[in-house]
């Protein structure tokens, strides 16, 4: 392990963290600033954890470390980096946790700080769970997230790929390797059941999930929402891969990493956007958009579901351009009642999710929605939505009744509050440079 970060060293970290975003905040509107500094507060001083010297970001009333959810929890703090360089320390220290865990088990989605908490241990996969493992859902986010990450992080001024942790080239052939064997899923061991519980939790035909035939793409047992895929090869998720593929193999080519993993790298790519275009487009209206899941076998699904990545969050992640005729006609239709998780009401509109109740729109949506608008004033109406209706909480809620926003799911939802602050810091990025 080469993270040598102490907490002593985090907590003066994270005191200039907290200055600078304070700093950062000086001229917005005050309710707007309550948000902003609380959600960066609440992840400083609650979500960050150190176990056995590691760093780990936990989601919040949940005590489980997710990849995914750490990682757009740990990213909008690199907007800081010039007021506070030692930030890529924070990164550097997640990342090394997160190659740490998938080496334990890179088919797990989350994990525990200290061994034996999970309260599924009555799960069967295809191996002995890990006592680490809170929940081992396979998805495929929670393999590109971490390599966006230290892309991210490799960026940063006085950073580069060579810099980056050895434990993640140690990491990365093993991330390729179940990539590669996810594409021909029907030939993969995993398996995945929890007993007497929903049939979102739970893959069906004994654990394998929906047949599926072979399209290049890269089977997912679950969704970023946790819930189980109806079709196995999700559209968002794996544009999103060949988008944080293309990035490995930046980092490959300028850490002098073998020409064999940017070769794997770069075929995986390729072969995702080929599976896309094949069998990941739909008509709706008269219009081709985007499938959010299929199975190669001539089924789709026509939906998006709020968490990331999303269909709706494509250019958010920089994976297709705001602009893109495809992209704009598969967000007409994500952003209207032809989505059967796009809802209205007088408190807001947006995209919900299946796992959280009907009628509630997860603030997430909303923020994408905005960052993703060519609207000059989506930002700003975005943000003013979400402070009306955070319920007088000061944080911002995984999913929120579109017409009452005191009903909510998730007193404490890391994600929620730093992305809304990434969107924060997006607008005054947007005005500096306007």
């Amino acid at each position: 392990m080469t993270n040598t970060l102490t907490k002593s060293e985090f907590n003066q970290i994270a005191a200039h963290i907290e200055k600078a975003a304070n700093k950062s905040a000086a001229d917005l509107d005050p309710a707007i600033k309550h948000l902003f500094t609380s959600g960066i507060h609440r992840f400083l001083t609650e979500n960050i954890h150190f176990s056995d010297g590691r760093l780990y970001v936990i989601t919040g009333d949940i005590p489980a470390m997710w990849h995914r959810d750490s990682t757009f929890q740990m990213l909008p703090l690199l907007h800081l980096v010039k007021e506070v360089p030692e930030v890529t320390k924070l990164a550097a220290a997640l990342l090394e946790t997160q190659m740490y865990c998938i080496q334990l088990d890179p088919y797990a989605n989350s994990f525990s700080e200290k061994p034996n908490q999970s309260i599924w241990g009555t799960d069967h996969s295809n191996i002995t769970v890990n006592a680490s493992v809170w929940e081992r859902k396979y998805e495929l986010n929670s393999l590109t997230t971490p390599i966006h990450l230290a892309y991210a992080l490799a960026q940063l001024p006085g950073q580069t790929a060579q810099k980056l942790p050895k434990s993640f080239w140690q990491t990365v052939p093993s991330i390729l390797t179940v990539m590669k064997t996810e594409q021909r899923h029907e030939s993969s061991p995993y398996r995945f059941e929890r007993p007497n519980g929903p049939a979102s939790d739970t893959l069906p035909n004994a654990g394998k999930g929906t047949p599926v035939g072979y399209t290049g793409m890269i089977w997912s047992g679950f969704r970023p929402s946790d819930d189980a895929c109806q079709y196995g090869y999700l559209i968002p998720d794996n544009l999103y891969a060949a988008h944080v593929l293309d990035e490995l193999g930046e980092l490959i080519k300028a850490a002098n990493q073998p020409q064999t993993l940017a070769d794997e790298a770069a075929k995986l790519a390729a072969d995702i956007r080929g599976g896309v275009e094949r069998f990941g487009h739909a008509t709706h209206n008269g219009e081709t958009i985007l499938a959010y899941e299929v199975d190669g076998l001539g089924h789709q699904l026509l939906m998006d579901d709020a968490n990331l990545p999303s269909l709706l969050s494509l250019p958010y992640l920089d994976t297709l351009p705001a602009t893109d005729p495809l992209y704009q006609a598969t967000r007409r239709f994500a952003l209207s009642t032809a989505n059967p998780y796009y809802y209205t009401g007088s408190a807001l509109a947006g995209v919900g999710s299946p796992h959280t109740p009907e009628g509630y729109v997860w603030p997430l949506s909303v923020i994408v929605e905005a960052a993703t608008s060519t609207d000059p004033a989506a930002i700003q109406k975005a943000l003013d939505t979400l402070v009306a209706t955070d319920a007088g909480t000061g944080h911002i809620h995984e999913s929120i009744d579109a017409n009452d926003p005191k009903n909510f799911t998730r007193e404490s939802f890391s994600w929620a509050d730093m992305t809304f602050c990434n969107l924060v810091l997006l607008g005054l990025e947007k005005a500096k440079t306007n």
